[in-house]
């Protein structure tokens, strides 16, 4: 049986063979189908600053998809892509990259194995996953919080009172 899952697309590095990030992305969901994965749902891409040291801009997406395989599985072959389009392990946190994939949520609730926590630990904080994610799965409900895509981003967007 096929599991649902959300999972978050990044880029900001050209790919020598596909382009701009935002290609990049366009061809990593190919790269999925192309491993088993069926992709229903794509959100508009979207650009974003960076965080921590790079200073190039992302370009990022949601997608909703279907695998046959558990959360730890998918991961592997979300790694074993990126590995395709040239990303290398023990670079830079937060580092510039061809591409980053990751699972941000799954049909199955909340899931934790070595190396992998499902819902992904720092989505609720991130308006590059949240604001392209509520165009494909806004009401997905986060199985921690209860609240649905929609309702975390707009308490991320809600500006923060400053204390007298």
């Amino acid at each position: 049986m096929r599991k649902r899952y959300l999972i978050a697309l990044g880029s900001n590095r050209r790919h020598p063979r596909y382009g701009a990030p935002e290609k990049v992305l366009v061809a990593a969901l190919k790269a999925l189908e192309g491993k088993g994965v069926k992709v229903r749902a794509v959100s508009p891409i979207v650009r974003s600053a960076p965080l921590g040291p790079s200073r190039r801009r992302y370009a990022n997406a949601a997608a909703l998809i279907r695998a046959k395989c558990d959360p730890a599985e998918l991961l592997t072959l979300l790694k074993a892509v990126e590995q395709d389009f040239g990303r290398r392990g023990g670079g830079q946190p937060w580092g510039a990259r061809v591409l980053d994939l990751d699972v941000v949520m799954w049909n199955g609730g909340a899931w934790s194995s070595p190396g992998l926590t499902v819902p992904h630990t720092a989505f609720r904080q991130r308006d590059f996953v949240l604001r392209p994610a509520i165009a494909v799965a806004g009401a997905w409900r986060d199985p921690i919080t209860g609240l649905s895509l929609r309702q975390l981003y707009a308490r991320l967007r809600r500006p923060v009172p400053l204390s007298a």
